[in-house]
């Protein structure tokens, strides 16, 4: 048996434990979902249109993303009390389905509560946050799809991290 493969296996072992611990980091939960105004306003106007899946890929975002602007140690715990994606729901006319117009009138918000702990458990920074993104229609989607359904909403979350683990 020769020592490459040994040496391999040591390397990926290695690079899981380290991408489990960096991925441990963030926790990104939702209060009561079912009462998030988008929620809500799905169910009034577009029923038929409901899917939460878009709640996880939000978390897996926002984890990952978050995870990469930590310092080593710190942990982030984030509450998400309330989103409110880009665009409404209107009636349409001559269809039955309801339709996501998105104006610059209909931001994205996502309202939470967060703490940053160092690696002691000692609370760095604690606050209520409401995110919106007023120019939303005006950017450049950033690296994101033009098709992407998430883009607005991973883009308001991307400036509020930006701003450092500091000025959360």
């Amino acid at each position: 048996m020769s020592k490459l493969p040994l040496r391999a296996t040591l390397g990926l072992a290695l690079a899981l434990a380290v991408s489990t611990a960096a991925a441990g980091t963030v926790s990104v939960r939702y209060d009561h979902p079912e009462n998030f105004t988008e929620t809500k306003e799905v169910r009034a106007f577009a029923p038929s249109r409901a899917d939460s899946g878009y709640l996880e890929t939000l978390k897996a975002y926002t984890e990952k993303q978050a995870a990469a602007q930590l310092r080593e140690g710190q942990t982030l715990d984030i509450v998400v009390t309330d989103i409110d994606r880009a665009g409404s729901y209107v009636p349409s006319m001559g269809s039955l389905q309801p339709v996501r117009v998105v104006k610059e009138v209909y931001p994205p918000r996502i309202t939470l509560h967060f703490r940053l702990l160092d690696s002691q458990g000692r609370v760095l920074r604690e606050g209520d946050r409401t995110l919106t993104d007023l120019g939303f229609m005006y950017d450049s989607p950033g690296g994101f799809s033009n098709t992407d359904p998430l883009r607005y909403e991973k883009r308001t979350i991307d400036r509020w991290l930006a701003r450092g683990p500091a000025k959360l």
